[in-house]
């Protein structure tokens, strides 16, 4: 699954090819003057690398967008009938930053004819100038059909800003939202804002929020609101915080356009706290597996989910299904499993939300531990051994997610690669993404339980490689 990318996703689809173009340096493995990559996929589990799509220029770097199919050709940039797609990005000005000037970012256009294989910059950048604030940028664009304008969520320093254009060029601003509201540990990121059909067939508006520090487990996360938006502004139902994901793995997270029923979620597979300094080689960071969400109400709470998309299947082996398991104290499952250090997928449902944990381990004494906590009704993952922890203090630890499922027992759904975790906890109420650097293969599983527990099914399913 490993992925030599970078951070921040900007997504369109195009017919039956899903693009990722992503911040991205190609001159080395650490952070440096950005561009946009450009990446490929029919089945969003394997991806081909295509040239670069934007490069610097005198109007500085290229930071986060995203990319929107303009079919009404709104901008006129589309000739001979063809339908443009127009990519919307962060220009980062470097010399205007050392000059320490606050108006170092702007938005700016750039358009394509031919499905995205190259571009052409808007002669007119910037089409939106900065005001004096020293984060303005992550520009998402969506089209409000309700209105007949385009509407792009903007991160300005520690909360969102709303414009409004009708043609991509020339942009109002509408409202702001969250400068008393949700985490501020750090700066807000990476906005996305769209809806989400819940199972009575409601249509509820999400805002997605990524904030760098402040995460409910240090350093980057995603957090979200529920809420309405009128074309104006987003009204959220309550003040609450809440995360996508709750490990300490998961950031920048956004979503595709024009995806049809499903709302598709990628995410950076990292953490500033470390990203620069992980011992990975040439490869820095990977993303998550794309997920789904949904939209769940638990008591009169409304929570946004998030489950494996089904396109899963294309790299899924022949699964191993196991019912009725009695386990007592500990139960080894290696080899009725075939554990082999290759990358799995794990479903497990028990009757009683007891005390639970599944443990990877190898040879070398190395381990990590995933599991339910019953009496702080919180899941954890556990990588305090889990092999290479010394190249950043406080990389190694236990990390907690709430438990918000009111049922009786416990799902656990967990993608496992060679050096992350996925889990997907109770439908994907509860979600966490961990990464880890074993010096081994973990070739090793076994489940664990505080008291006599029975698992109602266990399916183990070994993962084809997506290269």
């Amino acid at each position: 699954f490993k992925q030599k990318t970078a951070y921040e996703m900007l997504r369109s689809l195009v017919g039956s090819e899903m693009c990722i173009r992503d911040r991205y340096y190609p001159g080395a493995m650490i952070w440096g003057p950005m561009h946009w990559g450009h990446a490929t996929s029919t089945d969003l589990m394997h991806w081909q690398h295509q040239p670069v799509a934007l490069y610097p220029d005198s109007l500085g770097y290229i930071f986060s967008g995203s990319a929107v199919v303009d079919e009404h050709n709104t901008t006129g940039f589309g000739t001979g009938g063809q339908t443009p797609l127009v990519a919307i990005f962060t220009h980062h000005d470097t010399a205007a930053l050392r000059a320490k000037r606050n108006d170092y970012q702007h938005q700016s256009l750039a358009y394509s004819l031919d499905d995205g294989k190259t571009w052409t910059k808007y002669a007119g950048n910037p089409v939106l100038k900065n005001p004096g604030i020293t984060d303005f940028r992550d520009p998402k664009v969506m089209w409000y059909e309700p209105q007949h304008k385009w509407i792009m969520t903007l991160a300005t320093k520690d909360c969102i800003s709303f414009f409004s254009s009708p043609n991509l060029k020339e942009w109002a601003k509408e409202s702001e939202f969250g400068k008393a509201l949700g985490a501020h540990g750090g700066v807000w990121e990476c906005p996305d804002l769209f809806t989400l059909t819940d199972e009575h067939g409601k249509q509820h508006w999400v805002l997605i929020v990524n904030l760098n520090p402040g995460g409910p487990n240090g350093g980057s996360a995603t957090q979200y609101f529920v809420g309405s938006f009128n074309g104006h502004q987003f009204t959220p139902v309550d003040t609450r915080t809440r995360w996508i994901d709750y490990g300490p793995d998961e950031y920048a997270g956004v979503t595709w356009s024009n995806t049809g029923s499903e709302r598709i979620f990628l995410g950076w597979m990292s953490n500033w706290n470390y990203a620069n300094v992980v011992p990975t080689s040439p490869w820095r960071s990977a993303m998550t597996i794309p997920r789904v969400l949904s939209l769940k109400q638990v008591k009169q709470e409304w929570l946004v989910a998030s489950a494996p998309v089904s396109a899963m299947h294309v790299i899924e082996k022949k699964p191993v299904v196991k019912t009725q398991l009695a386990v007592h104290s500990s139960l080894d499952l290696t080899q009725s499993l075939g554990i082999d250090g290759q990358p799995f997928r794990l479903q497990l449902e028990a009757d009683k939300a007891e005390d639970l944990s599944l443990v990877l381990s190898n040879e070398a004494g190395e381990q990590v531990e995933i599991g339910y906590d019953a009496l702080s009704h919180q899941y954890y993952i556990d990588r305090l051994r889990s092999g290479e922890i010394d190249f950043k203090k406080g990389f190694a630890g236990r990390h907690t997610a709430p438990r918000f499922s009111q049922a009786a027992g416990i799902k656990l759904d967990l993608v496992v690669d060679r050096s992350s975790v996925e889990l997907f906890a109770d439908g994907g109420l509860s979600v966490m993404t961990e990464i880890f650097f074993p010096h081994q293969p973990f070739h090793r599983l076994a489940v664990k339980a505080s008291k006599d527990l029975i698992i109602k099914k266990l399916v183990h399913t070994p993962l084809k490689s997506t290269w």
